[in-house]
């Protein structure tokens, strides 16, 4: 699957079900510019995965929503519940990784311990 334009009037729906990776960019950004084949390989490669590109100069209001302060910056989302943040461009086995990380969550425990917290 190819990646997707994620803007704020697509986002709720982007991440609301299965795992989605965000790629918080600009054009301007020669890291981002690195780290975009490498996202595009990736999108081929899991293609039970939504990825997105969030242009961070078109769409400033959702980057200032998440303080986006350096890009790009990776955000993995499963079932609407953001599971990772981190900014850099990774090497593609660094990308794996953590893809195979994020499918690997129990999503039953992870909505478990946010309630948890939420009682505290």
């Amino acid at each position: 699957m190819a990646t997707v334009e994620v803007t704020a009037e697509n986002f709720n729906d982007t991440v609301k079900e299965g795992t989605v990776i965000l790629d918080f960019w600009a054009e301007w950004c020669g890291p981002c510019k690195t780290f975009g084949p490498t996202f595009e390989a990736a999108s081929e490669k899991h293609e039970d995965i939504t990825f997105g590109k969030v242009d961070t100069e078109a769409q400033g209001e959702l980057a200032q929503a998440f303080q986006i302060m350096s890009i790009p910056t990776l955000m993995v989302f499963r079932d609407g519940i953001r599971i990772y943040e981190g900014a850099g461009a990774l090497p593609p086995a660094a990308l794996d990784d953590l893809i195979e990380q994020a499918k690997a969550l129990d999503m039953d425990e992870v909505r478990a311990k946010i309630a948890e917290s939420s009682e505290e």
